[in-house]
C-alpha cells in the first residue's frame, strides 16, 4: 500500500528519524518503499543480538557505509583489529570526518535496534548522532526507543519520530489493502 504521507515525513526528515513500534506495523516495509524512491545513497545494517559488542557494531556500521563510499573508513577497520585499538571517540571522530567530506548526503539504516543490550553500542550511537554532519542522515527502526538523548533531539527540531500511531492505517489505505 503506497503511503505517501508517511514518505513525506521521511523526505523531510531531521538527522535522526526513529521509527519505532511493535511487530508488524510495517516498519522495514516503509523504509525500504522510501528507500527505493529517495534518489540518495544508502547504507543499510540489519541488526541482531551479538552486534551489541561495540567493535563489531563499529565494523558493521563501517562496512555498510562502504556501500556508499568504497574507501570509507577504511584506517578505522584497520585499527578496530589491533590488540589495542584507539578510544572509541577517536575512532568516532575520525568516522565522522570522512563522513563530512562525502560529496552527497547518505543515509544510515539501523534495521532492529530494539536487539541490541549494550550501554557502549548506546553511548557510541549517542556521540555520533549529536556530532552527524549534515551531509548524513541517521534512520533508526525499533520497537523500543533507544537510549539517546532524544527529548534534547526534540527540542532541536533534529529529530523526526514515526510512532505506532503514525504507522497504522488510515480507513484508505486499510481498504486499498483489502
Amino acid at each position: 500500500v503506497p503511503r505517501p504521507r508517511l514518505i513525506e515525513r521521511l523526505n523531510a526528515g531531521s538527522k535522526l528519524t526513529i521509527i519505532s513500534a511493535s511487530a508488524g506495523f510495517g516498519k522495514t516495509t516503509l523504509l525500504s518503499a522510501w528507500i527505493a524512491d529517495c534518489g540518495r545513497p544508502v547504507a543499510w545494517l540489519s541488526l541482531d543480538e551479538s552486534d551489541s559488542d561495540l567493535s563489531r557494531f563499529l565494523t558493521y556500521v563501517i562496512a555498510a557505509l562502504q556501500t556508499v563510499q568504497p574507501t570509507l573508513g577504511e584506517n578505522l577497520l584497520a585499527a578496530l583489529q589491533t590488540p589495542q585499538p584507539p578510544p572509541v571517540e577517536t575512532l568516532l571522530t575520525s568516522l565522522l570526518n570522512e563522513i563530512s567530506a562525502l560529496p552527497d548526503d547518505v543515509i544510515l539504516v539501523l534495521d532492529d535496534y530494539h536487539l541490541l543490550d549494550s550501554k557502549a553500542v548506546d553511548a557510541a550511537l549517542t556521540f555520533l548522532v549529536e556530532h552527524l554532519p549534515p551531509q548524513m542522515h541517521l534512520v533508526i527502526a525499533t520497537r523500543e526507543d533507544p537510549p539517546l538523548p532524544l527529548a534534547r533531539l526534540r527540542v532541536r527540531g533534529q529529530l523526526t519520530e514515526l510512532r505506532a500511531a503514525d504507522l497504522r492505517f488510515t480507513p484508505s489505505e486499510a481498504a486499498e489493502f483489502l
